[in-house]
């Protein structure tokens, strides 16, 4: 399997989906289904994404990171983001672009510039948290968004939020959140941000 991050392999995952999603089985009777790939589901597009996952799971809810980063965002109304993302510039600059068409100021953006995956994977929370600290520090801020869910950030989230006086959003606590409540779970889940304190936006 390819661990290279472009937009090609990107886009190719997109044929792959069903088949992922097909290894679910339907019995289980989930309410809710998440592809966890930030970047994928914003090259595929959310709608083409829940279309392949409903293949296998008709009428079952669907939801990305990206979907769920925005839904967090109007729950939280943030308006305007600080971006950090792991990906070369290409998918970076193309991130940032889909979030100004979906009506969020991206007011500064960083990145590890990393396209191997493998390597995502051990970026330390440190590392993490250190760039949250620069980007979240920029003017014209409403929150931080740590996009991909290779990266760390569970153990860094809350303690950013307070540092910071603004809400961190990370892919998988956005994605982790968004499920929970399309299956109707509205628990708070403590240590995982001010994300977890709200329900679904109006």
């Amino acid at each position: 399997m390819d661990v290279t991050v472009t937009a090609e392999t990107l886009r190719a995952m997109e044929a792959r989906i069903p088949v992922a999603a097909g290894l679910l089985p339907p019995a289980f009777g989930f309410d809710a289904i998440g592809y966890a790939c930030t970047s994928g589901a914003t090259l595929i597009g959310a709608e083409r994404v829940a279309a392949a996952v409903g293949i296998a799971h008709p009428g079952v809810s669907c939801t990305d990171p990206i979907t769920a980063a925005l839904a967090a965002f109007r729950t939280l109304d943030v308006r305007s983001i600080g971006l950090l993302t792991p990906y070369n510039a290409e998918v970076t600059l193309g991130m940032a672009a889909h979030y100004e068409d979906q009506g969020i100021e991206v007011a500064a953006v960083a990145s590890f510039l990393e396209e191997d995956d493998n390597v995502v994977g051990r970026i330390t929370e440190e590392s993490v948290a250190d760039a949250v600290r620069r980007i979240g520090g920029e003017p014209g801020c409403d929150a931080v968004f740590v996009s991909c869910t290779s990266l760390r950030t569970f153990g860094i989230v809350a303690d950013l939020e307070a540092e910071l006086g603004r809400p961190v959003v990370s892919s998988n606590q956005a994605l982790a959140w968004h499920l929970h409540r399309l299956a109707g779970v509205q628990d708070a889940v403590p240590g995982l941000g001010t994300l977890f304190e709200h329900g679904l936006p109006e």
